[in-house]
């Protein structure tokens, strides 16, 4: 029973010299040789899991920090207070005597101490790095992190006097120093230094780099803040100026006047891009947030080239001009974000055929809030043409009875031909809230670009495409539907199917599917129920038993059919002895070894994850199944 001691050890977190002691013993009481060698054995195993608890448990406590580091940022009022609290986690982390940080000056050209933790030397908090100099100038100017054991002693820095003297009087000997990154620009060097000689071993370095990314983060929110509050103050002096120029306000209100009669009779985005050319002069092209052309237009007195745009100069423009609320010049044009709320439904982009005053900029956004509210118009139309469109899904989900040439008849008007294949796609996420109205829009409009069907459903997002794979058009709409929310979704599949009377089976077996997803920890991505094994099997409505045995044990059987092997009655003799060589051996009368080369061929032919506790219960009801359809 002293293996048991070392499991007591390790539940108390026992001293490592006490590991030796259920030895000692063994040898007291004159346990046999090899007893006495699988006690050992005994004891290095337990070593092992003292070590794997012991690293686990730092990792708790870095990760912690990182999180709390994180939080830091996130309520981040004082720069310095956040870079102190960094600087002093890493000496408490990496169990180092000093951590110190420096930044770059880009006047200078050289690197000087920002923030010191655990220094007592003035000389070393006054140093200044030149590129290169010393472990923290190579460290800056490379942008690789670099260790010594003993700095006095690496030949691999270039020694200064200076570093030399402030290294030496703050009695430094081990450093550690990684770069603080902005993209591909090294702004500064976190270091973690020791005064005795020590290594610094990979997750440290790991650590020290996650911590440098904090502090850099922590710089570059800073100065966005400064940026941001500069660009409000220049907000200011700009309605400053136009409340000084009321003609200009009034030329600007009757422009807008004369947009806003488009809109009254009935006129399209076309009609407010001719009548801004009229007012501005120049050329104008509209576009989506896509990139496509939604309308142009160009003064026909003194024509001007239409603006060709970049897509990357757009898109940049773009969120300039959303998060300034007003148009911003890129070159020779003038860019504004047509926006309604939270939603960007695209741009207005006008070359100028001369300059632009500050009143003119204001019309040209005030065309860009008449085109958002024409957008809008055309959006509702377009929504009222989904709610049909739902509302028809919604009669084949819920009332499976209705009249089926009726059924036909109203998914004809729609595009759709329910007497081709299709599938049920059911999408969600497993937040409390379910699914909000984008997530339905979204829905509603890749369903109709595919002649399909969306619609809302207690908290998810029921889909009738049209198509045979579930499983792979469960995916794309996990795929999408995520990129567009920014965040996680999960998607179930069923079918292919035909029919009206069809579509309530198979959007219930898609709805069990995510579920089904949810529950087996397969959030994020898609599926259909066939892939899920005998989970699957049981969900879906069409009980496809030759299907899943051929996915959990086909390639099995085949081989033993083409070889007249005995890889299933192997599988089976081993499943049946609770996974015991030797136990399975002597049910098949064959030598151990026998049957580790059958089992190694198993994993050749089924991949070397089949012994997963889940494909593990797939393939043993697979066996059984087999068997019993003879």
């Amino acid at each position: 029973m002293h293996e048991l001691d070392y499991l007591d050890l390790l539940a108390r977190e026992a001293a490592l010299v006490e590991f030796e002691r259920p030895l000692i013993a063994a040898r007291t009481a004159g346990l046999a040789g090899a007893e006495l060698a699988e006690l050992e054995q005994a004891k290095l195993l337990a070593l092992r899991v003292r070590t794997l608890l012991e690293r686990r448990r730092r990792r708790e406590e870095e990760l912690s920090a990182l999180y709390d580091t994180a939080g830091d940022l996130s309520g981040l009022r004082d720069v310095d207070a956040v870079l102190r609290a960094i600087v002093h986690r890493v000496r408490t982390l990496l169990n180092v005597d000093v951590s110190y940080m420096t930044l770059n000056d880009a006047e200078r050209g050289d690197t000087y101490m920002r923030i010191t933790d655990g220094s007592v030397a003035a000389s070393f908090q006054r140093l200044r790095l030149a590129p290169g100099a010393g472990l923290g100038g190579l460290v800056a100017l490379t942008g690789t992190p670099y260790a010594t054991a003993n700095y006095a002693t690496d030949a691999r820095f270039e020694h200064t006097t200076d570093i030399d003297h402030g290294v030496a009087d703050e009695g430094l000997v081990a450093i550690l120093g990684v770069p603080m990154r902005l993209g591909s620009t090294v702004i500064g060097v976190l270091f973690a230094a020791n005064r005795a000689e020590r290594p610094f071993a990979r997750e440290e370095v790991a650590l020290l780099l996650s911590l440098a990314a904090h502090a850099a983060v922590a710089l570059d929110t800073a100065r966005l803040l400064s940026e941001t509050q500069a660009a409000l103050a220049e907000l200011s002096a700009a309605n400053a100026v136009i409340q000084a120029h009321s003609e200009s306000v009034e030329r600007a209100a009757a422009a807008h006047d004369r947009m806003t009669a488009v809109v009254l009779r009935g006129g399209g985005v076309e009609d407010v891009a001719a009548d801004l050319v009229d007012v501005l002069h120049g050329s104008l092209l509209v576009i989506d947030t896509h990139g496509r052309t939604l309308a142009t237009a160009t003064t026909k007195a003194e024509p001007v080239d239409a603006p060709r745009p970049t897509a990357a100069e757009v898109d940049e423009a773009l969120a300039a001009s959303r998060g300034q609320g007003r148009s911003v010049r890129r070159g020779d044009l003038v860019i504004a974000a047509v926006v309604a709320g939270a939603d960007n439904l695209g741009a207005l982009v006008l070359r100028p055929g001369g300059p632009l005053t500050g009143a003119d900029e204001r019309i040209l956004e005030r065309a860009a809030q008449v085109t958002a509210l024409l957008l809008l118009f055309r959006r509702t139309v377009a929504d009222a043409e989904a709610q049909v469109r739902g509302d028809l899904l919604d009669d084949l989900i819920s009332r499976p009875g209705t009249d089926p040439q009726a059924v036909r008849t109203r998914a004809g008007r729609l595009g759709l031909d329910l007497d081709a294949p299709y599938v049920l796609v059911v999408a969600g996420d497993e937040s409390a809230d379910g699914l909000r109205q984008r997530a339905v829009s979204w829905a509603r409009t890749f369903a109709a670009a595919r002649h399909g069907l969306a619609i809302g459903r207690d908290g998810r997002i029921a889909l009738l495409l049209p198509g045979e794979d579930p499983a792979a058009t469960a995916r794309l709409v996990a795929r999408e539907l995520g990129r567009t929310l920014g965040r996680e979704i999960t998607a179930g599949g069923a079918g292919p199917a035909r029919g009206g009377e069809a579509v309530g089976p198979a959007y219930r077996e898609a709805d069990q599917c995510l579920s089904a997803l949810f529950t087996l920890g397969r959030a994020g991505g898609g599926a259909g129920t066939a892939e899920l094994g005998y989970v699957g099997l049981l969900l879906g409505d069409r009980r496809d038993v030759a299907g899943f045995v051929h996915s959990a044990a086909g390639p099995v059987i085949d081989y033993d059919q083409r070889r007249g092997t005995a890889l299933v009655r192997t599988l089976e003799a081993y499943f049946e002895a609770g996974g015991g060589l030797a136990k399975a051996a002597e049910t098949l009368h064959v030598h151990v070894n026998t049957v580790t080369q059958r089992l190694e061929r198993v994993a050749q032919l089924l991949g070397d994850d089949w012994q997963q506790p889940a494909r593990v219960l797939d393939l043993q009801l697979a066996l059984r199944l087999h068997r019993l359809r003879g």
